[in-house]
């Protein structure tokens, strides 16, 4: 089956857990500061919970029950994270999987996460594209066509968002067991190579010049 991707570049930092801000941040400057296709996988320091870029915050903030809240760049609804397994793919501007419509990327790129699961043995369908969007509200309550479920359950959602250097996708897969080696499934699954990001590629100033002027302001949290 053709891949989407040439070649990727994996970026797994799941045992260097970070903070909501952080977490956003990096992955907003993984895109701006270019560096090609790149897969990451993370992890949360503590209990958080995101809301797309276009909701209400005191939606999100009522739902969020004292968890670590955060405005994510991206759309989509509002997802609990500490449990899931949460990941990025930056596509650079001029890679034709993200010149795609924004239904199309979403359905192409959960399509190669359907084969990484059913390879690692988790048997998943996903949604039509003829199935109307939820508006706003929990993620992983109402599915959105290019979504995964697993007898009927969503277990895998996203959010995107577009700008001149290409396309950030911000997935989250939630009440399913994967193994540890899930990452490279998935890397494989989205191109014909890949190979680590190296650690000192990272863009750890712009990411945290994001926390700082962004991310982690109330300004962007609680923006109208």
């Amino acid at each position: 089956m053709p891949r989407l991707f040439e070649t990727l570049r994996l970026l797994d930092e799941r045992d260097h857990p970070g903070g909501a801000a952080w977490n956003m941040a990096m992955d907003e400057a993984l895109l701006t500061h270019g560096g090609g296709v790149v897969l990451r996988f993370y992890r949360w320091e503590r209990e958080a919970f995101s809301f797309g870029y276009f909701l209400p915050w005191q939606e999100a903030l009522a739902a969020a029950a004292g968890r670590e809240l955060v405005r994510r760049w991206t759309g989509g609804g509002m997802v609990s994270h500490g449990k899931d397994v949460t990941w990025s793919l930056i596509i650079p501007a001029g890679e034709p999987a993200g010149m795609l419509r924004p239904a199309e990327s979403y359905a192409v790129i959960h399509g190669a996460l359907a084969d990484a699961l059913n390879q690692s043995g988790v048997a998943v369908c996903q949604v039509s594209p003829g199935q109307p969007a939820p508006a706003g509200g929990l993620c992983f309550i109402a599915p959105a066509p290019g979504d995964l479920l697993v007898n009927g359950q969503k277990i895998a959602g996203a959010g995107q968002r577009r700008c001149r250097q290409g396309l950030l996708h911000q997935g989250s897969i939630c009440g399913v067991d994967l193994s540890p080696d899930f990452p490279g499934l998935l890397a494989a699954a989205l191109s014909n190579s890949f190979q680590p990001f190296p650690g000192e590629a990272r863009p750890v100033e712009a990411a945290q010049a994001l926390v700082d002027s962004r991310y982690g302001h109330r300004s962007w949290t609680e923006k109208r």
